[in-house]
């Protein structure tokens, strides 16, 4: 049951915020928004799983696209021109082509369900509540989040007697869990038909669960391998060992030495601008963690100088995601013949990171590790509208009139999500509220979502929706426009 099918449509004469944020509470309290969501995360919508490729199409035709259908919108599926079993929706609801327009975003895929990892009563693709704790596979990651912006849509339009004052275009993916493939070529081929004012879109965690948030960006991300292949077939350890060298050593003192035992990095091309002013300020009242099962933070790890929020925020750092070199689960005495890691740089606006490969190789070759191969996998860029932007005085504004909560500003996720096709390729500012928080176990067995934070989400977004009918003729410049 949609939120126009549960609300009582006002004249507009008689509508007020507080009335289209009322709607969206009830949308909740009546159990419409679970139901609605419970029947999106039956859709196993695994992008990871190529078995599921119909699953993809299905979550668009058979519930975006009616969903978009009862709010006026017209749309259509656009094919992916990189990943064919990953397509896109394509819709737009346009009141008055001479009205500003907001570009919205969401991805109907999930990662893999990993059914039989969740603990014992859970399901990945039914929900479960427990007290505020609504478990399911996309709960969090980005079924209800966008579940959330829709209903929350319709309950401005039905406070405003089915008008909005503004333009809402779409653009809906199904492969963002596997990198967004297609994403930018699809945009850059869509320019003109998602041409808008500003991007408004919720995915990623709150920085805690009380407090609603704002984000502008999200840091970059280049995933490396470095191999170390020495010879052919593995030696017995007692026979030659202190003959042969060792790949699985020489890795590691190759990999020590891109980051020091503290976790800064150490090599200059991977390090990024000092953190402006405005970032500063904007990360001062933000503690990292805090919330229930979210893990110690380890106050002596990372670039020193820095709190712990500015290090996930407003710095880089270079993770190790994986090491292998033998068999770990069943050993033998032998020296391995090659060693193999997979890291990431997570990187900040000004960092040098098309050049990550080049970086490598200079510095393993300045110290003399001719052994050790590097090559960069997958890139994305990093991204940050200027915290003093206009947009972003109103958003804050909005969120902080609707809960009566001081904000957090975010000048960009720690995590990484495809805002450089909104931000660069279409040229919009960017604005995110996510409807999630750090303990969410997103991408892990036992996702969920909160009751609590879904609620006050709804009226977050219903609250935004609103003042953008108010305020979005003020904010609009006409180069966007044009």
């Amino acid at each position: 049951m949609s939120v126009l099918e549960t609300v009582e449509i006002v004249e507009q004469p008689l509508a007020t915020r507080q009335q289209a944020i009322a709607a969206a509470l009830e949308h909740f309290d009546s159990g419409a928004f679970l139901q609605a969501l419970e029947r999106r995360v039956a859709v196993r919508s695994e992008s990871q799983n190529p078995a599921q490729a119909e699953a993809l199409a299905a979550y668009l035709n058979d519930e975006i696209a009616p969903e978009l259908a009862a709010l006026g919108f017209t749309s259509r599926l656009a094919a992916n021109p990189v990943n064919a079993r990953a397509p896109f929706l394509i819709a737009e609801r346009i009141e008055d082509p001479a009205l500003p327009t907001v570009l919205t975003y969401g991805h109907g895929d999930v990662v893999r369900g990993y059914d039989e990892q969740w603990r014992d009563g859970l399901k990945p693709w039914e929900i479960r509540v427990e007290g505020d704790r609504w478990y399911g596979r996309g709960t969090a990651d980005n079924k209800g989040q966008h579940s959330v912006n829709f209903a929350a849509l319709a309950a401005v339009l039905a406070t405003r007697g089915g008008r909005l004052g503004y333009n809402v275009k779409v653009i809906f993916e199904t492969g963002e869990e596997i990198g967004s493939p297609g994403l930018n070529e699809v945009c850059a081929a869509e320019r003109d038909a998602l041409a808008a004012d500003v991007f408004i879109a919720s995915d990623g965690p709150r920085v805690s669960a009380e407090r609603p948030t704002l984000f502008l960006g999200s840091r970059g991300g280049v995933t490396f391998e470095l191999r170390v292949d020495l010879r052919e077939g593995a030696h017995h350890s007692g026979n030659w060992g202190g003959a042969l060298r060792n790949p699985a050593i020489v890795l590691s003192h190759a990999i020590a030495s891109l980051v020091d035992r503290h976790g800064a990095i150490a090599v200059e091309g991977l390090r990024p601008p000092p953190i402006p002013a405005s970032v500063r300020a904007a990360l001062a009242d933000i503690e990292l963690g805090g919330d229930e099962n979210a893990p110690a933070v380890d106050a002596d790890w990372g670039e020193p100088g820095l709190t712990p929020t500015e290090r996930v925020i407003g710095w880089n750092t270079l993770e190790v995601l994986a090491f292998k070199a033998g068999n770990p689960d069943a050993p033998v005495n032998a020296i391995p013949p090659r060693a193999h890691a997979v890291c990431q740089l997570r990187f900040v606006v000004g960092t040098d990171y098309q050049r990550v490969g080049e970086h490598l190789q200079a510095h393993f070759a300045r110290l003399g590790f001719s052994e050790v191969e590097a090559r960069v996998t997958q890139t994305a860029a990093a991204t940050r509208l200027d915290p003093d932007d206009a947009w972003v005085r109103w958003a804050l504004e909005s969120l902080r009139a609707s809960t009566d909560k001081k904000p957090a500003l975010l000048p960009n996720l720690g995590g990484t999500v495809p805002n450089d096709v909104f931000a660069e390729t279409l040229g919009l500012p960017t604005l995110w509220v996510p409807h999630s928080y750090p303990a969410c176990a997103q991408h892990a067995p036992n996702e969920h979502l909160l009751g609590s934070v879904a609620r006050e989400a709804l009226a977050v977004m219903a609250g935004l929706w609103y003042d953008l009918g108010d305020d979005a003729a003020r904010l609009a410049t006409p180069a966007t426009r044009s």
